[in-house]
């Protein structure tokens, strides 16, 4: 039997998760993405993702694929997945996709979320999804260091450790905070990001909210390219990958 190749859209609450990448002895999305797909087809199976989140870094719209031999339409295999996936992780929309699908090197553009409760009071029922920041911060300031971002550029500044020859330009689409009451948003949208670049960004960004940073000096830090020179990076538990986009193979 030849083996079909499979894509799905995955979420899940990144807080007990070492990350999504399997790691040795930690536990990860991949790590039970593929032991979930091992008990459904009886056969170990690879699984590859669209991202590498951090640990404590949720999603909603990471994208894995993995190819096995079996006569299973694709809602049922969704269906057989979810039902071997522990209830932090869950698998929608899977589809059947080109044999040589990659979600990491077919992706033409992703998204991704920050989230602020900016409150005196703590938000217990946040604590897993927001960073919690008090006193007031200027949303104008941040609404303007974030439109800065936008183009391509070196992006260093904001990057963690980088695999030896790996080119750190990339091109931000989009970038921009709103606010909802007391939850600000920062959604930023590029062709692909670096180790905790939108958590860096995060967090000199709210160091502009908080006047402790201009937004000159946000710019100028920014294009200096000098490596790690934005941050600190902000707590993992405000971050979500929302979204991926492809030219083809999967649509969504």
């Amino acid at each position: 039997m030849t083996a079909t190749r499979f894509a799905a859209t995955v979420s899940y609450d990144g807080t007990e998760f070492a990350g999504s990448q399997r790691q040795a002895n930690a536990r990860t999305v991949q790590q039970e993405l593929e032991t979930a797909a091992a008990a459904l087809f009886g056969s170990p199976v690879r699984v590859a993702m669209a991202g590498r989140t951090d640990s404590g870094v949720h999603a909603i719209g990471q994208v894995a694929a993995f190819s096995a031999e079996t006569r299973h339409q694709p809602t049922t295999v969704g269906r057989a997945l979810n039902a071997h996936l522990p209830g932090d992780v869950a698998v929608r929309d899977v589809r059947t996709v080109a044999e040589g699908f990659d979600p990491r090197r077919w992706a033409r553009r992703r998204r991704y979320r920050y989230t602020v409760w900016n409150s005196p009071a703590r938000a217990p029922l946040l604590r897993r999804t927001a960073w919690h920041i008090e006193g007031d911060l200027d949303l104008p300031a941040l609404s303007e260091a974030a439109a800065a971002l936008t183009g391509r550029r070196d992006f260093i500044a904001c990057s963690g450790p980088l695999e030896m020859g790996r080119t750190s330009v990339r091109t931000v689409f989009a970038a921009g905070w709103c606010r909802e009451g007391s939850t600000l948003l920062f959604d930023i949208e590029a062709d692909a990001f670096l180790p905790q670049m939108v958590r860096r960004l995060a967090g000199a960004l709210m160091r502009v909210g908080r006047a402790s940073l201009t937004v000159e000096e946000f710019v100028r830090l920014l294009t200096q390219a000098e490596p790690g020179a934005l941050g600190p990076p902000a707590p993992p538990q405000g971050l979500c990958l929302e979204r991926v986009w492809y030219d083809e193979g999967y649509l969504v």
